[in-house]
């Protein structure tokens, strides 16, 4: 059994109601509870909004391997929105449910589909501020961080 870590974004649409049914779907679809952070809102990262994000950090446990799991994930997202995530050429958008795969316990890996742990995590501190809240603990595979310690690079106190 491993621990999986989530991050659900969203800054369009009634956020919380969004985020909140991301979360069921995510419980029924792999039969598990799961647990969240408190809600932590945050500036578009990548581009320019006036939206802000609200973004829910989120912890299950999973005998899933981290590529299926990812297809699970994938399908609720789309299930809650089919708007794509990015404009046609490449850039960010605004979005009603974004669903990211964070880390899966001290996995590292990296194929065309999935790099774990998330490649842009240590940059963004709403990953790293719910990721602390829930799982203050864990350490990076490759860094050996804690995600405050993440944090505090972010801040410039590391």
């Amino acid at each position: 059994m491993a621990t999986a870590h989530i991050n659900i974004g969203s800054n369009t649409g009634d956020r919380h109601s969004l985020i909140r049914m991301a979360v069921i779907r995510i419980e029924e679809a792999l039969g598990v509870r799961a647990r969240c952070s408190a809600p932590f809102e945050s500036e578009p990262w990548g581009y320019e909004s006036p939206n802000m994000f609200l973004n829910v950090g989120v912890c299950v446990d999973t005998e899933m391997a981290p590529a299926e799991l990812l297809r699970v994930l994938e399908k609720v997202e789309k299930e809650i929105s089919r708007a794509p995530h990015r404009n046609p050429d490449g850039s960010y958008r605004d979005r009603d449910i974004d669903i990211d795969l964070i880390a899966v316990d001290s996995t590292v890996m990296a194929t065309p589909e999935l790099t774990l742990p998330h490649p842009r995590m240590h940059l963004r501190r709403f990953v790293l501020q719910p990721m602390a809240e829930l799982m203050p603990q864990w350490h990076h595979p490759i860094t050996g961080l804690t995600p405050s310690q993440m944090l505090a690079q972010i801040d410039g106190k590391a």
